[in-house]
């Protein structure tokens, strides 16, 4: 399915097609151009076009200016037509993987803060909780010590009844041993 933004297909424009010379020429003038851009390269090396590592550095020195070289020829729309100095606007340089500082301090989000200490929390309240200390951990060992005392009770009277039942069949089996007797 194609979104409203999407072009191509409709019905009454009329399709392009390149042809394969014109894709051929397209990758010649490419070419031509990296070339060109390369004498130009080695002809302002500063020296350092014997060197490759030297030459190499040099143009990660120069990588500030470079973005700002890409950011003037990628403007968009009427940017091209008018010079704007915004103060407010900050170039967005991407960072390579060293020169990013992981063993300095991290700023955290207002989230991840929030999650730490909530996990924080959890984690004293469980200790108190073990410990007996918070008011559902008093609630529950007085839950428990109603059911043992419970359980108790109800274990002695079931061995009262046995006893009883021992007692009733031993009499009963006294009683018609002596009535055998007679």
């Amino acid at each position: 399915m194609k979104g409203p933004g999407d072009l191509g297909g409709h019905k009454g424009r009329a399709r392009q097609y390149t042809s394969p010379e014109e894709i051929d020429a397209q990758l010649q003038a490419e070419k031509q151009k990296a070339r060109e851009e390369e004498e130009q390269g080695e002809e302002g090396g500063d020296g350092a076009a014997g060197d490759p590592k030297k030459e190499k550095k040099s143009l990660d020195s120069d990588e500030s200016e470079d973005e700002e070289d890409d950011y003037q020829q990628k403007r968009k729309g009427v940017e091209g037509l008018i010079d704007i100095e915004n103060p407010n606007r900050v170039a967005q340089t991407t960072k390579k993987v060293t020169q990013l500082d992981l063993d300095g301090p991290k700023e955290l989000s207002r989230r991840e803060r929030e999650e730490i200490e909530k996990q924080k929390a959890k984690e004293r309240y469980m200790k108190m909780h073990l410990a007996g200390k918070t008011e559902q951990a008093k609630a529950d060992l007085a839950r428990l010590a109603i059911i043992r005392k419970q359980r108790e009770e109800a274990a002695r009277k079931k061995e009262e009844e046995r006893k009883a039942k021992d007692d009733a069949t031993l009499s009963g089996k006294r009683m018609q041993s002596l009535s055998l007797n007679k």
